[in-house]
């Protein structure tokens, strides 16, 4: 069974870093395309970053290009988003996802997903 664990969170002021992890638990960790996707009361859930299984390529979302960094290590089986610069926009609950094919954007082709961590971003 899969369960994902993010971590790393919290207050941080604006220009800040943070880097959050997410720990897979269950098997075969490699075989998963990877995404961080974020939500803010009243909107959608939003993609931010994307790491491909097996070849590892990397998406980010053009409002995080230069300032965010997805990354995996699968041998801690834990996938890692690197904030930095951070932003008030940046403001949210950050989730990490999981499936079997490539990275795409819809949260709704991600079967598996953590219990999220809040970002807060102040000036």
């Amino acid at each position: 069974q899969v369960q994902l664990v993010e971590s790393g969170g919290g207050l941080v002021q604006t220009g800040g870093s943070l880097r959050l992890s997410c720990a897979w638990s269950g098997r075969d960790f490699s075989t998963y395309t990877m995404a961080w996707f974020r939500q803010t009361p009243g909107r959608e859930r939003e993609f931010v970053a994307g790491i491909n299984k097996l070849d590892d390529n990397t998406y980010h979302t053009d409002s995080v290009q230069g300032r965010f960094t997805i990354s995996r290590d699968n041998a801690k089986k834990t996938l890692y988003l690197q904030m930095d610069n951070l932003k008030g926009k940046d403001t949210a609950v950050y989730y990490c996802a999981a499936r079997k094919g490539l990275v795409i954007l819809g949260d709704d082709y991600y079967p598996y997903w953590g219990q999220g961590t809040q970002v807060t971003v102040f000036s």
